[in-house]
């Protein structure tokens, strides 16, 4: 028998991202990647030849309780600056981020590394008088990539 199956709970990560003073996230969405399947028929044959096509990887969205820190927001208007073509010589709109999974004790269980991510939406959070329950800003990024790493 082998040593039995260990499932993470969602709710314990941390977010290490150069740039960013506060990465206390609440929620961080799913890392995904994709291929395109590329589907193509040769003569005679019924059904195509299935094989992988552009790999992607999607978008990435971060929600944390807003606080007096800009950090997301300057992120963002870095990325929006540069879109602008306001004569920023370098754009450092860029940005590598770790997402660490920790189980129970708070240790580290799954580490990803996230690279060349951009600003690519902020949601400063709506606003509700009859709420109990705290705003929210998002940060949606674009990451060039990421991979698992071994901890």
């Amino acid at each position: 028998m082998g040593e039995p199956v260990m499932w993470y709970d969602k709710f314990m990560f941390l977010v290490k991202a150069d740039g960013v003073v506060r990465a206390a996230f609440q929620t961080c969405s799913e890392l995904a990647i994709e291929a395109a399947n590329v589907a193509y028929k040769e003569g005679g044959r019924r059904h195509p030849h299935n094989s992988p096509g552009t790999i992607t990887f999607p978008e990435i969205t971060l929600g944390r309780g807003a606080t007096d820190d800009d950090d997301l927001y300057n992120w963002m208007k870095d990325t929006y600056d540069a879109a602008a073509g306001t004569g920023m010589d370098t754009p450092d709109i860029y940005r590598n981020f770790e997402i660490e999974q920790l189980n129970l004790k708070r240790e580290v269980v799954a580490k990803y590394k996230v690279w060349s991510a951009y600003a690519r939406r902020f949601s400063a959070g709506d606003w509700d008088n009859d709420a109990d329950e705290k705003r929210i800003e998002q940060l949606v990024v674009q990451p060039d990539y990421w991979e698992k790493v071994d901890i």
